[in-house]
Order: structure tokens, then C-alpha cells, then sequence
């Protein structure tokens, strides 16, 4: 065969999928492979800058509600960051340290310390990347819509409680990570209010939500946290500051290291990485296909959760905290005109600039403005819309909403979504068994759901050409949520027919459980010596059956119910 036969050749063979490279290419090489001009940098370095101005208080203000210094957010934007433009599966995700792991991150420093915060971190960057290459990246999907407004929504409840300390100023030396013991702290500290530090906060707030409202286009945190921390110094406040929590504020990145490792200290954080893994999956996908919506464009969730991975280890080899895709700042970005990962791999340099030239001033900045600004992103965070539409929907929806809402505040956020997942999964096999009809002479399914089903056509008796000949129709997926359903219509047939017809035109699929509850009513129709026809069944549905022994002679198949009731009662010629 010539090479121009075997092109051919191959080129007509069919496809069985996306290829690998096309799966985990990053977009930063499909971008300048499509062609990267000047102008298209141009406003990568305006988007990135842009971005960098949002993240930069942000970065700082997560590291310290997440119980490590401010320089460890900083680290973790400029690595991860940078790892995540240059390697990720989506044109505009913007990598950084993201309020969602504020909770997960407290609660490990506090039962672990920085070094097993940085175990589980490790650990959860190589769950990520081994997700990404068993391509788990397309199941995220099925986490139900409830679920994610309920953990986000906790979240948020528990970000706004942690930040009452820094906005009151409370002298407060050890503050829980755990909501209920936290209320009960910062309620025994109530004595120790300091106006100053709440005036700060008051100020800080009041300047973000009047430039949100008044100069949207304006980069309100960084403008809030300038004006406290001038504020601050100016009038000499006795309020607390980054400089009076970080006693060093670092000029560069530092060495790469690892964290002491140990098996028990593994075993002993795995938990904590499998949270960081599935949290971390959740918002970059969520923050991508965010981006999809506002660009147009597509991005590959596999290559996605492979950048992330490799982003979380980067990060904390060089001193940072868990990284994710942030929606906000991802948002940003796309607003801001940028048209490649270009400009996410601009932002990590702006941040580090930023930190080698503005290092000593990050010192004035007071904690109450900062506290201010993850006020703000509760709020955002919350979903309230959301919320409330779900209160308002279906009782399973408002179920699982609030289990996982109330169990991510006052248990934790891997229970939450465990639990808000399983009675999710629950809730949705219990609408589908629902909505399995059995037809015969008329419904027979759930008579206090009769009238669900008036709207059916029922089969007329006289279709069957004969008193011995009855006719089902099952529609819906006939699965084993539906199986007791269904059995219990067809153990009501009186007399046993001499023929019986299941329709299976309308059942998309069929599984083992259902089949075999099929297989035994078959065998007592035949021992009975009635004949059963499955008419209508699609290759799949029949397959399965097929695999479970419902064949000749136990039963017989046709293409549709008039041909099974055409063999069933052959003409005065055939008989």
C-alpha cells in the first residue's frame, strides 16, 4: 500500500474520540498557534494588570483568614497562577488561593500545622492530576445544582463569622476554626472591642459597595485598602495590622522545599487532601465553564484538572496554600478584554512585582480592611438569588439544599457535599421510578397518582384480536427504583392471558435488576403456559435482556406490539 493509500486509508477509518493531545494540549499553545499578535498582547497585559490589582488585597486577605501569613496567598497567586494559565484547558481562568478553602485550610493548620496543611495540599495536587488523566473531569457535572448553592452558601456563612474578629478588632489569642465553638469565642470576647478597628473596617466597606455602585469599573479592594491603610497611619490608630502579624514581609519567592513526610502524617491528612482535590475540581470547572458562558469559547475540563494539580504542587513546594480557578477573578479577566492565558501568566508577574517593589508598605495595611473586603466576598459568595429559588422549588431540592447548607457550617464541607450528593442521587432514582407508567386496559401504575397519568391513551382491548391476548405498555427507564412499581401491575393480571404483550417502545433502558424481576415473571407466565412477546425494544434494552436468558422459548421479541399480536394470532391460513 502506497503512503498516499494508507493516508486515505486512515483518514476514512472512523474516530473513536478525541485524541490525547487534544485532550490535554494546554489553550496557551492553541492560542498562539491560531496566531498572537501584538494587539492581542496589548490587552492581555491590561486584562492581566487589571486582574492583578483585584488580587493582590484578596491573595493576602485569604492567607490570613486561612490561619498562615499574608506572603503565603501572595506565593500561592504568583505560582499557581502562573502554572495555571500556562498549562490549563481553558483560554481566561485565573488561578489564585480562593475564599472557598478558608474553612478546609484553618481547620488543617489548626489540627495539623503549616506542614501538613502542605502534605495534604501535595497529595490533593496528584489526585487532581491523576482525575485529569483517567478523564474524571466530565463527571464534576453530576454533582446536583443544590448541592453547590448549599456548600457555597456555608461557606460564605462561615467566611463572614470568621472575619468578626478583624472587623471589631476582639483580642481575641486562639480563635476555632469549627462555626459553633467560633460564635462561642468571639462572643466571650465582646468586651474587647476596638472602635478604631471597626471604624477602619466601616470605612473600607463603605468605599467598596459605593464604587461597586457608583465607579463599578473602578478596582474597589485595592482602593479600600490604600484608603484604610492610609487612614491608619495618619492618624496613628491603634489597630491591627500585616506587619503586627507577619513579623518578616519577604522581597522574593523563596527556595523551593518539601514538608517533613511521614506515613502516619499521611494517613493522618488524606482526608483533608481528598476534601482540597474535590473542592478544588468543583470551583476550577465551575469558574471555567463561567468563562465559557461570557466568552463563547470552550475550554477542556481534563487538561483542567491536570493544570490544577500540577499548580497546587508548585504552590506549596514554594511556600503557598491550596489553588483553584477563581470565578471572580476569572470573571475579571474576561471583562477586562484579555484574549489568552497570556494575561493569567501577566497577573502572576504583576503580583510578584508587585511584592518585590511594594513589600514595605504591605505592612501598613490594617487587618479590619481586609476583613472588610472578605465581607464582601461572602456576600457575593452566597448566592442568594439562588438560594432562595431553591427554597421556594421542589421539596427534594430544598432537602438537599439545606442539608448540605447546614451540614457545611456546622459539621464540615466533606460531609456536606457527601451527604448532599447521596441524597441527591436518592432523590433523583426516586423521581425516575416515579415516573415509570405501566398502560394496559387503562393506568395501573399508583392508583393516588392516577391522575398523572390521564392524559395517556389507553390500549383498547379490541387492538389484541382476541379476549386471550393482553397488551402492556411500560414507559420510562425500567430500573430497579422502578421494579416494585411495575412487578406489582403485572402480578394484578387476573386470569392468566393466553398471550402477553410488553410494549418496550418507550423504555429508553432497562438494568440487570429489572431484567431479572422480568426473567422470573416470565418463567411463571411459561410454566402457566402463556406465550410473552417483548415488542419494541431498542438493541440496547434487548441486549440486556438478552444477557439475563429472556429468549426463546421463554420469550419471543418483535419489532413493534401489531406484529407480536400478528404472531400471537395467526389467520384462519395459519391456523
Amino acid at each position: 500500500m502506497s503512503p498516499r493509500s494508507r493516508e486515505a486509508s486512515l483518514r476514512s477509518k472512523p474516530r473513536h474520540g478525541p485524541s490525547f493531545a487534544e485532550l490535554y494540549t494546554p489553550k496557551l499553545f492553541t492560542v498562539l498557534r491560531e496566531g498572537y499578535g501584538l494587539g492581542d498582547f496589548r490587552a492581555d497585559a491590561i486584562a492581566g494588570l487589571t486582574v492583578a490589582i483585584v488580587a493582590l488585597p484578596l491573595s493576602m486577605a485569604i492567607a490570613i483568614a486561612s490561619g498562615v501569613g499574608p506572603e503565603r496567598g501572595l506565593f500561592t497567586a504568583i505560582v499557581g497562577g502562573f502554572l495555571v494559565s500556562a498549562l490549563g484547558g481553558s483560554r481566561f481562568q485565573i488561578g489564585g488561593p480562593a475564599g472557598a478553602f478558608i474553612v478546609i485550610i484553618a481547620a488543617i493548620v489548626e489540627r495539623h500545622g503549616y506542614d501538613g496543611l502542605v502534605l495534604a495540599t501535595l497529595v490533593a495536587g496528584l489526585i487532581l492530576i491523576a482525575a485529569g488523566f483517567f478523564r474524571l473531569g466530565t463527571y464534576i457535572k453530576y454533582i446536583p445544582f443544590p448541592v453547590t448553592v448549599g456548600f457555597t452558601a456555608g461557606i460564605a456563612v462561615i467566611i463572614f463569622a470568621s472575619q468578626l474578629k478583624e472587623l471589631l478588632g476582639l483580642d481575641l489569642t486562639s480563635e476555632p476554626a469549627a462555626f459553633v465553638p467560633k460564635l462561642e469565642a468571639l462572643w466571650a470576647a465582646r468586651a474587647t472591642v476596638n472602635a478604631q478597628a471597626l471604624a477602619i473596617g466601616a470605612v473600607a466597606l463603605a468605599i467598596i459597595v459605593g464604587l461597586r455602585r457608583w465607579r463599578p469599573t473602578w478596582p474597589g479592594f485595592l482602593l479600600a485598602v490604600i484608603a484604610a491603610g492610609g487612614l491608619a497611619w495618619a492618624l496613628n490608630l491603634d489597630v491591627a495590622t500585616i506587619s503586627s502579624r507577619s513579623a518578616r514581609w519577604p522581597r522574593s519567592l523563596p527556595d523551593p522545599s518539601l514538608p517533613p513526610f511521614s506515613l502516619a502524617k499521611l494517613q493522618a491528612v488524606l482526608p483533608d487532601a481528598v476534601t482540597i482535590a474535590l473542592l478544588g475540581a468543583i470551583e476550577s470547572l465551575l469558574s471555567a465553564v463561567v468563562a465559557d458562558g461570557m466568552s463563547g469559547r470552550r475550554h477542556r475540563s481534563n487538561c483542567e484538572l491536570v493544570a490544577q494539580g500540577v499548580a497546587n504542587v508548585g504552590a506549596t513546594v514554594f511556600g503557598g496554600i491550596p489553588v483553584t480557578g477563581t470565578i471572580a477573578r476569572t470573571a475579571t479577566n474576561v471583562r477586562a478584554g484579555a484574549k489568552g492565558p497570556v494575561s493569567g501568566i501577566l497577573h502572576a508577574g504583576y503580583l510578584l512585582l508587585f511584592m518585590l517593589v511594594a513589600a514595605p508598605l504591605a505592612g501598613y495595611i490594617p487587618l479590619a480592611a481586609l476583613g472588610a473586603v472578605l465581607a464582601v466576598v461572602a456576600w457575593n459568595m452566597a448566592e442568594r438569588d439562588d438560594f432562595i429559588a431553591l427554597l421556594r422549588a421542589s421539596g427534594g431540592d430544598r432537602i438537599i439544599l439545606l442539608a448540605t447548607f447546614l451540614l457545611t457550617v456546622f459539621v464540615d464541607l466533606t460531609t456536606g457535599i457527601g451527604v448532599g450528593v447521596v441524597l441527591g442521587a436518592f432523590i433523583f432514582l426516586h423521581r425516575m421510578a416515579e415516573s415509570v407508567e405501566v398502560a394496559g386496559e387503562a393506568p395501573l401504575i399508583a392508583e393516588d397518582q392516577a391522575d398523572d397519568y390521564a392524559g395517556r391513551t389507553a390500549y383498547d382491548p379490541a387492538e389484541a384480536a382476541g379476549r386471550d391476548v393482553v397488551v402492556y405498555r411500560i414507559s420510562g427507564a425500567f430500573f430497579f427504583g422502578a421494579v416494585a412499581a411495575v412487578s406489582g401491575v403485572l402480578e394484578r393480571i387476573g386470569e392468566r392471558p393466553r398471550v402477553l404483550v410488553l410494549d418496550f417502545s418507550e423504555v429508553p433502558m432497562v438494568d440487570s435488576t429489572a431484567a431479572k424481576t422480568l426473567l422470573r415473571f416470565a418463567e411463571k407466565l411459561a410454566k402457566a403456559g402463556a406465550m410473552v412477546y417483548l415488542a419494541g425494544a431498542t438493541p440496547a434494552v434487548r441486549r440486556e435482556l438478552l444477557q439475563v436468558g429472556l429468549k426463546k422459548p421463554l420469550v419471543r421479541y418483535a419489532k413493534s406490539v401489531e406484529q407480536a399480536i400478528s404472531h400471537a394470532t395467526p389467520g384462519p391460513d395459519q391456523g
